[in-house]
């Protein structure tokens, strides 16, 4: 982690990133972002009997004997799977698991460099939910936590739901989990900069599928009791009749002043507004909110409104960009939150880890807070030991080491 770059990107290193060009990026790509690296030598016939025959054979039958020793005598308890369907890609869509692999091979790269985790990407040829908790119940023996990613709503509420309960091990929808636990850290940090409590603020959450329900979940949980959920067709509100069974849970434990109709009903004197769709907002509702709102434009890759426009009206503005200030992004979670889980050898990841997680990413920038700063860069080499121990230490203390 010594390598990391400045935890600060300049203003040149911000223009440069505009300056790459098609070759280079298909370049960084080509055979692939991953390899696999011997963790002992093998360059001798000693060293050859030693790795595998015969030396291999007594591991082997020891492990036959004794089927906890696989966690000292193979890699399976420091293997995280990135698991994918293909069909809810960032920014892409449903464009399968084939064009998939490479943002997965770009996740346990991060998991790599950020928490020093191996990690193996596994796109899956079908969409069904029964035969993905399957596959992954099937492969058990082969990891020790598992990451799923990009797999579109409603179905991956049921995946992780069924998965979690099938496994003995950490299981986390990066993009639900990872998410939300961000996006606290960022709004703790915003509404320290400007001096007040989180729990008074009213918060309009757009987008209703993965990465929106699970951030209401934890803004609920964190005692923020003022949220009103948006999707496409309006406020999520308990006299709609359209509503899902996720959104109807929503409707039930959000919007409490019974707020009805449209994105302008919702964000009129709001003071948060968390932009989780791939929709766009229009100025004058930006316009409309309280004074010193605070905007977090998180779609990518064009956010909701653009960051200029929303800093007319806006204290602060945030983004899923890295071309922005206040980029909120799940790498600031991820890496930490699983190496953390596997240090205590959690059985699963609590709520309680969570937000454990998200004090820990604001905690690294507690005294350099500010405007432009409510969270720290995603490559400051602080942030994934500091979740990590936090997320070990929440999961002693409730009990799931």
């Amino acid at each position: 982690m010594t390598d990391a770059p400045n935890a600060t990107a300049s203003k040149d290193e911000v223009e440069d990133l505009s300056a790459i060009t098609h070759e280079e990026i298909f370049a960084g790509h080509l055979g692939g972002k991953l390899s696999v690296e011997l963790s002992s030598p093998l360059a001798t016939q000693r060293d050859l009997s030693i790795a595998y025959t015969p030396g291999v054979a007594q591991v082997s039958r020891a492990i036959a004997e004794d089927e906890t020793l696989a966690k000292r005598y193979t890699w399976t308890d420091r293997l995280v799977v990135v698991v994918s369907d293909g069909s809810a890609v960032l920014g892409l869509g449903d464009i399968g698991p084939r064009a998939s692999l490479p943002v997965m091979e770009g996740k346990s790269a991060l998991f790599k460099k950020f928490a020093g985790l191996d990690s193996i990407p596994i796109v899956l040829d079908t969409k069904d939910v029964d035969e993905i908790v399957e596959t992954l119940i099937r492969l058990r023996p082969s990891f020790g936590a598992v990451n799923l990613e990009d797999i579109s709503a409603p179905r991956c509420f049921e995946i992780e739901k069924r998965v979690i309960e099938a496994l003995d091990c950490p299981v986390m929808h990066d993009d639900q989990h990872g998410t939300a636990i961000v996006v606290l850290a960022a709004l703790n940090g915003a509404a320290q900069v400007q001096g007040r409590a989180t729990s008074g603020l009213k918060v309009v959450v757009s987008g209703a599928g993965a990465a929106g329900v699970a951030c209401t979940n934890i803004l609920l949980a964190a005692g923020i009791a003022d949220v009103t959920v948006l999707d496409s067709k309006g406020i999520v509100s308990r006299d709609r009749t359209d509503l899902n069974a996720v959104k109807a849970d929503l409707a039930q434990r959000t919007n409490p002043r019974g707020l009805t109709g449209t994105a302008a009903d919702a964000l009129t004197g709001a003071d948060v507004f968390l932009g989780l769709s791939a929709g766009t907002i229009g100025e004058e509702l930006i316009a409309s909110m309280a004074p010193e709102a605070i905007v977090f434009a998180m779609s990518n890759p064009d956010p909701e409104i653009h960051p200029d426009v929303a800093r007319k009206y806006a204290g602060i503005v945030a983004t899923g960009r890295s071309d922005f200030p206040n980029q909120i992004n799940n790498v600031l979670a991820f890496p930490g939150v699983f190496k953390g889980a596997l240090d205590a050898g959690a059985r699963r990841i609590t709520e309680g880890m969570k937000i454990a997680a998200a004090n820990a990413i604001l905690g690294v920038v507690a005294d350099e807070l500010a405007v432009d700063k409510i969270v720290p860069s995603p490559l400051d080499p602080r942030v994934a030991p500091a979740v990590a121990d936090a997320v070990a230490a929440a999961a002693r203390a409730e009990g799931v080491a």
